[in-house]
């Protein structure tokens, strides 16, 4: 078996764009993964193009082979585009194994540890903030709306819900987001108390709709500093989260966080590679640590987890991707025995479902893990063709 072709392909996502990589071989196997261009990663798709050019006529089969050789040539920029690039490959290469073999994923590292996943509700509100009407929902525009949209997470079933820090007070009211540069608030990054009223304001809501027993989670991204995110651990002490989730690339500093809060801390969904990871574990940083399958490959991802699992950390998914994302992520949460919960997007385009053969399959809050060859499912290339990408791909 070689392989013959690596091509590359985009759609429309409302929002954003999704994208995946194809490697087809000689015999007709074709493996399937999905990355993302947005997040800070304009360009990846000419670093995979670039980086993927010397496995034509290779065979995929030795995934840990090829991928230690990349990773030798990129040794000395590593992390970053490069890494997000290794992972499209290395998970597109785990899906043809798979599939020559005739198995699931989750198969190749040991068997599934379990056969259903508890999900949470991510990004609850957010989108709708902006669109709504692509995703056909009703817009969020008051506190009110999230007390109906917290009761609504609980009629479908799920047991935990993330949302974001939501301002009411700005024109339009959106998505607290200053960390990313996309409102007031930075580059200083303070918690001051119009930010510390809005995320108790927002946390009453949603417990007021989705009652006590909603595991709520706050994700609180880049947005503060470490005296910041003291504050805002504070002002959620009344609301029992599930947990606190912050980004910061300063492990100490977020130990000093971790010690003062008395709710779990979740972090690390921007690092890439054990090496990045380790600080935070030997820092006892986290409660959770968040791993990203599109960014580090799923081979990488169960090396972190197993770690992980040396510090009596759980791991849970960074996945606010497509669905072959999430399937990749349902792989992962099925082999590695420290899971903690997997995260899902449910508010989405319409289209979402006909991009991939087989969506995934939720009961009661909970994704039952594939079966099937390989990811468990492909890519629709007709329903990817039918809705073209706003960044065209040359």
């Amino acid at each position: 078996m070689k392989i013959a072709k690596i091509e590359d392909l985009h759609c429309d996502a409302g929002w954003r764009d999704f994208s995946f990589l194809k490697i087809t071989t000689d015999d007709g196997l074709v493996g399937w993964s999905e990355y993302n261009e947005g997040y800070g990663s304009a360009g990846l798709t000419a670093v995979i193009r670039r980086m993927a050019q010397g496995l034509i006529g290779q065979d995929p089969r030795p995934v840990e082979r090829i991928m230690s050789t990349i990773y030798a040539i990129t040794r000395q920029a590593p992390g970053g585009m490069n890494q997000q690039a290794m992972a499209a490959i290395e998970n597109a290469l785990i899906d043809i194994k798979a599939k020559a073999l005739g198995i699931p994923v989750c198969e190749l590292f040991g068997g599934p540890v379990r056969d259903r996943l508890p999900l949470y509700w991510s990004h609850c509100g957010s989108y709708r903030f902006r669109n709504a009407e692509v995703m056909g929902v009703e817009p969020v525009r008051s506190l009110d709306d999230l007390v109906k949209l917290g009761r609504h997470v609980k009629e479908r079933g799920f047991k935990a819900l993330k949302t974001n820090i939501f301002r009411f007070d700005l024109d339009p009211p959106n998505m607290y987001q200053p960390g990313f540069g996309r409102s007031p608030g930075g580059p200083e990054l303070n918690a001051d108390g119009a930010v510390l009223a809005a995320i108790s304001d927002g946390l009453a809501a949603f417990r007021q709709g989705a009652g006590p027993d909603m595991g709520i989670l706050l994700d609180t991204n880049f947005n503060f500093k470490t005296e910041g995110y003291i504050k805002v651990a504070r002002a959620c002490e009344p609301y029992n989260l599930f947990w606190l989730e912050i980004d910061s690339y300063d492990p100490e500093g977020l130990r000093l966080i971790r010690d003062r809060a008395s709710m779990p801390i979740a972090s690390c969904e921007s690092l890439f590679g054990r090496r990045q990871f380790r600080p935070y574990f030997e820092n006892r940083s986290i409660d959770v640590s968040i791993i990203d399958v599109p960014w580090n490959g799923l081979a990488e991802s169960l090396k972190i987890a197993s770690m992980a699992e040396a510090y009596e950390i759980n791991c849970a998914p960074h996945n606010f991707y497509g669905h072959m994302s999430t399937l990749m992520s349902a792989h992962l949460c099925a082999a590695m025995p420290n899971f903690r919960i997997m995260e899902i997007d449910i508010d989405d385009v319409p289209w979402k479902d006909d991009l991939v053969t087989h969506p995934p399959v939720i009961q009661n809050g909970e994704l039952i893990v594939p079966t099937r060859p390989g990811w468990g499912a492909d890519i629709n290339e007709e329903a990817v063709r039918a809705h073209p990408p706003k960044n065209p791909h040359p």
